[in-house]
């Protein structure tokens, strides 16, 4: 288990403080649904609880079996992977990106490792209710399918740079 969850979930704020109506104005903005349709925010907003992390929290470790996806509101998190004898940081994300794509996906183990950089808040929907959500509306499904290629094909690319500038010999990094 992930330092972000308890036995019951994602860890919430004390006090919640936005209403659903609140929450689903906050995810209309938000860059990651910007192609859904209205109805289809407000069923996410259904189901999506506030969370928030400290300075340095593991949020999940990678090959965890974490059903949470997340979309980050404030704070910088960054994506980590595990290489011999110590961590690469793959790519940092912020205000307006997401973490835990592998959410949907049939075995919900992380490819990365999350790490909290100062204070984050972000929104958090089960992966197995997005999956149920998408078999019952196969335009939600889509929808919601596209824009996580778009975070997938983006983590792909990062990690293809940061491999290429580990492994790249030295005279091809001087001008």
């Amino acid at each position: 288990m992930g330092a972000a969850r308890s036995r019951f979930g994602p860890r919430r704020f004390e006090e919640s403080t936005m209403t659903l109506e609140n929450l689903a104005n906050t995810l209309r903005e938000h860059p990651f649904l910007q192609d859904f349709a209205a109805e289809h925010i407000d069923r996410l907003a259904a189901m999506a609880s506030e969370v928030r992390f400290g300075k340095g929290e593991l949020i999940f470790r990678e090959g965890d079996e974490s059903s949470f996806f997340y979309l980050l509101l404030a704070g910088k998190v960054a994506l980590e992977t595990n290489a011999p004898g110590r961590i690469v940081r793959i790519v940092t994300v912020g205000p307006g990106e997401e973490l835990g794509w592998s959410s949907v996906t049939p075995s919900h183990s992380k490819q990365f490792q999350a790490r909290s950089l100062e204070e984050t808040q972000a929104v958090a929907f089960d992966g197995v209710r997005l999956q149920h959500a998408c078999e019952e509306d196969c335009r939600f499904g889509y929808t919601l399918m596209t824009a996580m290629l778009r975070v997938v094909a983006h983590r792909l690319q990062s990690t293809r740079l940061q491999l290429l500038d580990m492994y790249s010999p030295v005279s091809a990094k001087v001008g």
